[in-house]
């Protein structure tokens, strides 16, 4: 459900979560362990910076860290950032309108807790919750 864009974020941001209190993490050390193309990264890590989610430091000692507390970044707000409205999937069956209880589509009374179970998990579970947990 998420864009690749958005799993490289989030994958990027754990890493930076696990990198021990007060040290950064260079952009090659993230990109090799997180997978993720370098010059790929380096884009994706300029957005969670202009953002407020990471900090970065040049020369000697610098590198990239988390600006918050891992324990503060939901999964939702990483999805936002990169998706927009497309990190919150509307109708399954893709209708233009709403897509609630008042104007249904036909695959709407099953759809709608699979729904509210995904956006629960994206809007309680944080970076901490996947990264310092696993």
């Amino acid at each position: 459900m998420l864009s690749a864009t958005s799993q490289h974020a989030i994958r990027a941001l754990v890493h930076l979560a696990q990198t021990p209190d007060g040290q950064s993490a260079l952009g090659r050390d993230i990109a090799q362990s997180a997978g993720i193309p370098a010059n790929f990264l380096a884009k994706i890590l300029l957005m969670l910076r202009n953002a407020g989610f990471v900090d970065t430091t040049r020369g000697l000692g610098g590198g990239y860290r988390l600006a918050m507390n891992p324990d503060q970044i939901t999964i939702m707000e990483v999805a936002e950032l990169f998706d927009g409205v497309n990190a919150r999937p509307g109708c399954f069956l893709g209708e233009k309108h709403a897509c609630n209880d008042q104007e249904a589509c036909s695959a709407h009374s099953r759809w709608k807790n699979v729904y509210e179970a995904y956006l629960n998990f994206m809007t309680t579970t944080t970076i901490a919750d996947i990264g310092l947990h696993s």
